[in-house]
């Protein structure tokens, strides 16, 4: 089924209809027309900025991967790019989502079905007490729906980043700290990703309220505010996530720097108690006669000097916390 939507004075008359038959309802004044595209072909775009008088710089930024998030306004229309991020484990994957608002036609288009345009469905079937705003209506939806998987994947790196604190201080043995550094790297990644594409978002939401085609109605503006709040919110706390992660990653640093110390404190301390008895007992292994040479009491001279120097020195050495 096609993924269409027809409001009439703000009651949803008809959806799943082909997207050939667009054109038949967006010249009703009275009407509202949403669809959406997934991963369409060139020659798809084509018809439709023709229907839609959609400029041809907002068709080949769609047909251009690896946009920045933005809003364009252009005579007709505005012309929007976001990203949605799913919570997932390992690195983050984002959707580039392209969106066409004009008076009465929200057209979107997904480089892939990652996003699913069912749950933004659902968002507007939850409020469709407000379904007489028109586009402004629909794109709140779509908006909201982005924004919010963004709080819940800042939430998600946000207990990740408790864990990796609570596990920092631990003993752990040499393959948990290696993931443990691995886990600080993709976390730290995945910040870096989700920053990229939240701080933008600012100027996106800002542009939709202000722009001169007067899109948002006063009605609809304190819905378009509290996704801005939302905005804010997240960017804020990614901000500081990305700072906190940094900070756990010198923390550990500088822990292996304290520990290769001490392991190189203790290697050294057991050298030195080695050392002596070599000494001792290269000296009586010497070819010329000394005391107690070939006689029984010089092995136990030599033994006794062995064992009470190791002593000495082990017990010096864990006085001072060498050892």
């Amino acid at each position: 089924m096609s993924h269409t939507r027809l409001y009439r004075d703000g009651v949803l008359q008809a959806e799943g209809f082909p997207v050939a038959d667009v054109s038949d309802h967006i010249a009703d004044p009275a009407a509202t027309v949403w669809f959406d595209l997934c991963a369409p072909k060139p020659e798809e775009l084509t018809v439709i900025s023709e229907e839609l008088g959609l400029h041809e710089l907002a068709v080949e930024d769609v047909l251009s991967e690896h946009q920045r998030p933005k809003i364009d306004t252009y005579p007709t229309h505005l012309f929007l790019t976001v990203y949605h991020a799913r919570p997932r484990q390992g690195p983050l994957k984002m959707t580039e989502i392209s969106i066409f608002v004009t008076k009465n036609a929200l057209v979107t288009v997904r480089e892939n079905d990652d996003f699913d345009i069912g749950e933004v469905t659902e968002r507007w079937d939850q409020a469709k007490e407000r379904a007489a705003h028109g586009v402004a209506f629909l794109l709140h939806g779509l908006l909201d729906r982005v924004v919010d998987d963004h709080f819940t994947l800042a939430e998600r790196l946000d207990d990740e980043v408790e864990t990796l604190e609570d596990q920092l201080f631990s003993e752990q043995p040499t393959a948990d700290r290696h993931e443990l550094q691995r886990r600080l790297f993709e976390l730290r990644k995945n910040l870096v990703t989700l920053r990229r594409v939240i701080q933008p978002m600012r100027e996106v939401v800002s542009g939709v309220i202000r722009c001169d085609l007067r899109i948002v109605r006063p009605e609809m503006a304190p819905y378009y505010q509290d996704v801005y709040d939302h905005v804010l919110r997240v960017s804020e706390w990614t901000e500081s996530l990305r700072e906190l992660v940094g900070n756990i990653r010198e923390t550990h640093l500088t822990l292996q720097g304290y520990r290769l110390n001490d392991i190189m404190k203790r290697v050294t301390s057991w050298a030195a108690i080695i050392a002596v008895p070599t000494m001792i007992t290269g000296f009586y292994g010497q070819n010329v006669p000394y005391p107690g040479s070939e006689q029984p009491w010089g092995f136990w001279v030599s033994t006794i000097a062995v064992i009470s120097t190791c002593i000495l020195l082990y017990q010096v050495f864990k006085r001072r916390d060498w050892l």
